[in-house]
This record gives C-alpha cells, structure tokens and sequence, in this order.
C-alpha cells in the first residue's frame, strides 16, 4: 500500500475540541476551531474555542485549586506526576498516532516524543523530592535564618506547535510537582495532543482545579493569561515576537520564556566530517527542521567547503519524504502555511542575492498538500542574507564560509538570537576558544546546535531575543518556585 493511500485513512482518535476546566469537559464559546492535518489535507478535529470569560472562569478556577494543593505533601504531588507519566505511557500509541496527524512528523518521531514526555514527569516528581533549601549564617546569635522554596501559584502556559507533548511536559510537570496550578493554552494547529495530555491527568487523579485547558488564538486567550491578575508566573514557548508581546503586557509576573533560535553548526578546519556531516543533517531535517534549536545555518572552514558540500547534498538526497504515517518516511510535511511561506521567501531572497541550490529548493510535488517540503542544500549564503539572520525553521541546510576561528565566531554572534550553537574540531584549546566566545544559552562541542537532553537548562544568551530563564529538569522548578526567607528568634 502507498503512503499516500495509508494517509488517505488517517483520522484522529479524538475529533471533538473541548475545554477541561476544574476537572469537567465543556464546550467553548468562542469562535471554531478546525484542525486540519499538514499530511493529507484532512480536517481530523473540530469544536469551539474558548471566549475570555472562559478563560477568566478557568483562572479563577486554577486560583481556588491553588488553595489546597499547595498544601499537598511534595511526596504525594510527586506520586501524582509519576501516574501522569503511566498514563501516558498506557496510550502511548494512540496519542502518538494523533500527535503524527495533526503535527505532520512521522510516527517514529511522535512515539519518541511521547515516551520523553512520560520521562519528564518522571523526572519532575524525582526532581521535587530533591529540591532544597539553605540555612545561612547569621550575624546574631539569638537568630536562625532558613530559605525555603514555595509554589509561585497560578501559572499561565502558552505551548506552540512544533512539539505538542514534549514542551508542554516541561512545564506542566514542574508545576504539578511544585505546587502550582495552571491554566493551559496550546497551539491551535494542535490541540488533539493537548487533550491526550489533559485526560492522563484525569487518569492519574489530579485534583480537580490543578490543570485547566483552554483553547483559542492568542489574541484572545493568551491576552487574558498575560493581564489576569490572578495569574502569577507565565511559562511560553513561542517565537520571539510572541514572547515580546506577551512580556509587554504581563507587567511583574514572574516570565520563564523559551523564544527563537539561530543555531549554527561551526566546522573547524581540523573538523572530523565522518561525524560531523550526519549529525549536521539531522539537525538541519529532524521535524523538517521545525525546532527552536535546528542547525539554523552551517558555518564551514573554507578548506573543507567542498566535503561538507558534498556530504550534506548526499545527506539530504537520502532523506525519505513522506505523509506522518507512512512506515518508511522519515521526514514529514512542515506543519502550516505560514512556515512554508516563511522559507519560500527566504529561500527566494537568497538566490536573488546570489546564493545557489544544490538539491531541493521548493515545496515538493505530488503530494497530498502543499507543504510537503524538499529537503534543502543551498550554498553561497552570505552574512548579511535571511537564511543567516532570522530562524527559517524549515528542512534547509544553509552554507556559509570562514577563514580563521576569530571570522567564525562574528558570524555566529551576529543575529539577535542567541539560543544555541554547536562546534566541530578535534583541538581541545579551539574548543574551549568556542566555548567561551559564542553567545548562546548551549554550545555543543562536536555535536549539532540540536542536541539536547530533557535535564540540562536550557534558554537564551542575555541580550537576545532567545528568551528568558531556563527549562529543564530542576531548572524549570526552580523558576517556577519562590525562595521565602524565614528569620526565627530562638532566643530564651
């Protein structure tokens, strides 16, 4: 059977968008919502989105919760994210066939990401049971000092697209562990994955309150979230314009905001391309380059300009483009128009100015939708060009040149993102040269600007539009906790 005929037959498990607020499924209010999944055109799910007194109502509702569950003892909070994480691997499969049809990567990819999803609240509820204060010194001796952490209280979540299990489980496990309750808003081209999600928390018996899901554009209910009162720490994944909108309007809440990225891939001129060339490619095409933290651009060391050429061109020719769930595919469509549009035009700038592509270049034909798009090779990209300066976000691999280090790290410093990065060198001293010289959250030495794992922190350079904070394990509790200091007289 061909892929297409596969995907032809693909409908999501769940198909009726609802809102879960104080632990009872409703119906919006607000305008519909309809997904439409990017690998065959299909609509696959429907229903209302949330108005602002719904959003307001789930608020209150996240506050009124906030109440007793902060009182909930850390081990027992800390049991409730690992019955979040059984859930989710109990219908592992299911959400994972969903996830695929409505985000556009392949099945694999989903499956992955479900499985990593169940790991981090695993990890939070451990995470928690860690998490320590401090007794600091005392310059009387009649006083004790202690700081303490405490849950920060209602949090306000804005998830995006391009993983709608994974970056959400970021957040939402660090507040289930903290204390915290929230008030959920994914994106809308996703929202089958964000009810999986909602009701393994109604498997694992959270109480009622504690998470609460709303649907809707963030025009209207992430504008609640960013000015309601009520709500205390904001948690968004998005890009950077996002992000700066939402930080303008949410005055002293407490941000942990996780924004664009620019990541380049540094190969040195002592560089080993056997390992090189593949993680590159990988970073440049897994989710069709739809991460914050994709291999952006691929700074190369003029002296080894053409075995990174020719390494990346077969790289992207042995790429299997296909619908989500066609067993052979292991690269999906981009996920919306506007992503698509986005690399047409900075694809279409770059060859206006000069640059030439050596393999794809366009939305591929003869499949089921429009945004099926070539893997990408294009060479000549100069510094002053889109595909440098801004996040594409799409399958691209674009190749610039250096010729000494020093060259090097000003390309990569010169965007106003600073996420990641990744350097590709067998010298220890270059290495740490990079190391230290590159303005981003994370460089990775001899791996891709992709690499990652769900513990280390991770967030923007200071001074870029990369965001603020850092996720990861202990590190989004600890943003999304307070320290309270306590002075006790133990005088007689």
């Amino acid at each position: 059977m061909s892929s297409q005929a596969t995907a032809s037959r693909s409908e999501t498990s769940i198909t009726h968008l609802r809102l879960f607020v104080g632990g009872a499924w409703s119906d919006g209010r607000g305008p519909r919502l309809t997904v439409v999944s990017p690998a065959t055109g299909e609509v696959v799910a429907t229903g209302p989105s949330a108005t602002p007194a719904q959003v307001t109502r789930a608020i209150e509702t996240a506050a009124h919760a906030f109440r007793s569950y902060a009182g909930v003892p850390l081990y027992e909070r800390a049991d409730l994210c690992h019955a979040v994480a059984a859930a989710l691997r109990r219908r592992r499969d299911e959400a994972a066939r969903d996830l695929a049809i409505e985000q556009g990567k392949p099945l694999a990819e989903a499956r992955i990401e479900v499985t990593i999803a169940a790991e981090m609240f695993e990890a939070a509820g451990e995470d928690m049971k860690r998490l320590t204060g401090e007794v600091l010194p005392s310059a009387d001796a009649t006083r004790q000092i202690f700081v303490v952490r405490e849950p920060i209280g209602v949090v306000g979540v804005v998830t995006p697209w391009n993983f709608p299990m994974t970056i959400p489980a970021e957040y939402l496990s660090a507040c289930l562990a903290a204390g915290n309750t929230m008030v959920w808003k994914p994106a809308s081209y996703t929202p089958v994955s964000a009810q999986h999600m909602a009701e393994c928390f109604v498997e694992a018996g959270v109480p009622d309150g504690v998470l609460n899901l709303v649907l809707g554009p963030g025009s209207s209910v992430g504008e609640v979230l960013a000015t309601h009162p009520t709500v205390t720490a904001l948690g968004v994944t998005g890009s950077s314009a996002t992000g700066e909108t939402i930080a303008r309007t949410a005055g002293m809440k407490r941000l942990l905001l996780e924004l664009g990225g620019n990541g380049p891939a540094i190969v040195a001129e002592d560089a080993d391309l056997r390992r090189a060339i593949p993680r590159i490619a990988t970073g440049c095409f897994a989710n069709a380059g739809q991460i914050c933290d994709s291999t952006e651009r691929i700074l190369v060391h003029e002296r080894l300009h053409d075995a990174v050429v020719d390494g990346l061109v077969e790289a992207a020719r042995g790429v299997r483009l296909g619908a989500s769930l066609a067993e052979d595919a292991t690269m999906g469509p981009l996920n919306n128009e506007d992503t698509a549009a986005k690399v047409d035009r900075h694809l279409a700038e770059a060859r206006r100015n000069g640059a030439h592509v050596l393999v794809g270049g366009g939305r591929a034909p003869d499949h089921a939708t429009p945004l099926y798009y070539e893997p990408t090779v294009i060479d000549g990209v100069t510094a002053d060009m889109l595909l440098n300066r801004e996040e594409t976000f799409g399958p691209l691999a674009p190749i610039l040149t250096f010729a000494s280090d020093e060259e090097a790290v000003a390309l990569a410093n010169d965007t106003d993102l600073g996420l990641v990065a990744g350097v590709f060198t067998r010298d220890i001293a270059r290495a740490n040269f990079y190391a230290q010289s590159l303005q981003a959250g994370i460089v990775n030495v001899n791996e891709s600007p992709t690499y990652w794992q769900p513990h280390t922190p991770f967030g923007g350079y200071a001074g870029t539009r990369s965001g603020l904070g850092r996720l990861g394990g202990k590190h989004t509790i600890m943003e999304l906790t307070q320290t309270k200091t306590v002075v006790v007289d133990i005088a007689p």
